[in-house]
């Protein structure tokens, strides 16, 4: 169902939406490609080569650079909520809209 949440809104703003496989990708490291094992617990990557960064965030940029190689491209510009996908908007502003746009149903 998220999927398909995402494909749609996608589609709505112009945007693309890929499919990556998870796995390693937050014991990857995203500076140099070795895998650094660790437990679940462990919150923070800390790579031989230098890299450390939150788990998550090193999750993210994996994930990013997986999409980008699937569709071929080489920029991005994901800066969190400053980054608008629809010209002059952010995304704070885009989902705004979409509320009004698109009141909820009675199931939601």
């Amino acid at each position: 169902m998220f999927r398909q949440w995402l494909e749609y809104f996608a589609t709505k703003f112009g945007t693309v939406v890929v499919a990556v496989p998870p796995q390693y990708t937050s014991q990857k490291c995203s500076s140099c490609g070795v895998i650094v094992k660790k437990a679940l617990s462990v919150r923070t990557h800390t790579c031989k080569c230098g890299c450390v960064l939150q788990r998550d965030v090193n999750a993210a940029v994996n994930i990013l650079n997986l999409a980008k190689a699937t569709v071929g491209q080489t920029e991005s510009n994901a800066t969190g909520l400053a980054a608008s996908t629809l010209l002059g908007e952010t995304l704070v502003e885009q989902v705004a809209r979409r509320n009004v746009e698109s009141p909820p149903s009675m199931y939601s």
